[in-house]
């Protein structure tokens, strides 16, 4: 399964910038609104050093990491659930991931205008949420006319999911987004229905200038306030740090982190936040062929995680000969690992872990 990310913000906070660098995807990034009109998507290697390690165990022809799909999304303004500046077209957009990078612009630059004249993160993260919600607003108040039309004829199932929609657009209507609502196990079937924006996790990116890129500064500590309130994380990132590193070549990018006394760039920050809010882990497959990372939700049952590969692995599954990843690399190898008894046999009701390199038997 690919992660796909919606990178939104206000016009002119470092999106594009920031997207360019991540996926050297090339997106015209420029100092007015509207710049980006269509989204662009790039693929990024999630980075993993265990992927590296295994394939030269296994002298792997093939190294294969997974992917993480970021998709820039134009600059949302006020108005923009009511169509402003295209907005219905882009929120449209931000339906369609999985979660959403919410760059907030914490740097002074009076060479860069910023679209309501002032460096306000509070302010700019109220105007996309509020954005979002009046969007979701508008989608419940659909769902709802639509339910009293169906439930007229005493349907209890009927009646009880109306009062759930309504009890959702009172909230709503509160100001406070859909991912603190609480929905009994029943009720997460009419929610994930919806596909609402403000139900979608949020890891909130506070793009500083680079000096400010280890410490933060007053504007990054209003984005941790506001995120804490509602259960987000939040990034520092430099745009402008990031277009740099991401033109170096790998030993290169090393040294340079190194100097800065960062122990990451921003995209691997970025990655390890969205897969934490998202629960996703990661499991392998190894061999002199080709190694490969795959990612799957925290819980994945075996059979799930042999779907990512194939099908038919999912039908047919029949074990997983599991090796944990540090007994992998402490044994050297597959060989070594069975023989010291560290291979599991594991059958339909084992839960995947994360790092666990696996080798599925399966019968179609």
């Amino acid at each position: 399964m690919a992660l796909r990310c919606g990178i939104v913000g206000l016009p002119n906070v470092g999106k594009s910038t920031l997207f360019n660098a991540l996926s050297q995807a090339g997106a015209e990034s420029a100092n007015y609104p509207f710049c980006t009109i269509e989204p662009n998507v790039g693929m990024v290697s999630v980075p993993d050093e265990r992927l590296v390690n295994l394939g030269q165990i296994n002298k792997s022809i093939k190294i294969v990491p997974t992917v993480i799909e970021f998709v820039d999304i134009a600059g949302l303004v006020a108005g923009a659930s009511k169509g402003e500046g295209l907005g219905n077209q882009f929120l449209g957009h931000i339906r369609e991931v999985d979660a959403i990078v919410h760059v907030v612009r914490c740097f002074e630059d009076p060479n860069v205008v910023h679209v309501e004249g002032r460096i306000d993160p509070a302010s700019d993260i109220e105007i996309i949420e509020t954005e979002l919600m009046l969007k979701d607003l508008d989608a419940v108040e659909k769902r709802i006319d639509k339910t009293r039309k169906t439930s007229k004829g005493g349907d209890k199932r009927q009646k009880d999911e109306l009062a759930f929609y309504e009890r959702l657009l009172a909230y709503l209507s509160d100001g406070k987004t859909v991912r603190q609502f609480e929905a009994t196990v029943s009720e997460q079937e009419w929610l994930k229905s919806l596909f609402l924006l403000t139900n979608k996790p949020v890891v909130y990116a506070a793009n500083v200038g680079e000096d400010d890129i280890l410490t933060g500064n007053a504007f990054v500590e209003e984005v941790r306030r506001i995120a804490a309130e509602e259960g987000a994380s939040v990034v520092i990132v430099s745009a402008e740090l990031e277009a740099q590193i991401a033109e170096l070549e790998d030993d290169e990018k090393d040294m340079f982190l190194d100097d800065l006394g960062l122990d990451a760039s921003g995209l691997d920050r970025l990655i390890r936040s969205a897969y934490e809010l998202l629960g996703l882990i990661t499991f392998f497959t190894a061999g002199p062929k080709e190694t490969r990372a795959w990612t799957i939700t925290r819980g994945t049952k075996a059979p799930g995680a042999a779907g990512q590969i194939h099908s038919d692995f999912e039908r047919g599954f029949i074990r997983a000969e599991t090796i944990k990843y540090i007994d992998y690399i402490k044994y050297n190898g597959e060989s070594k690992a069975r023989d010291a008894g560290v291979l599991r046999s594991e059958g339909k009701e084992y839960t995947v872990l994360d790092g666990d390199v696996i080798l599925f038997r399966f019968n179609v």
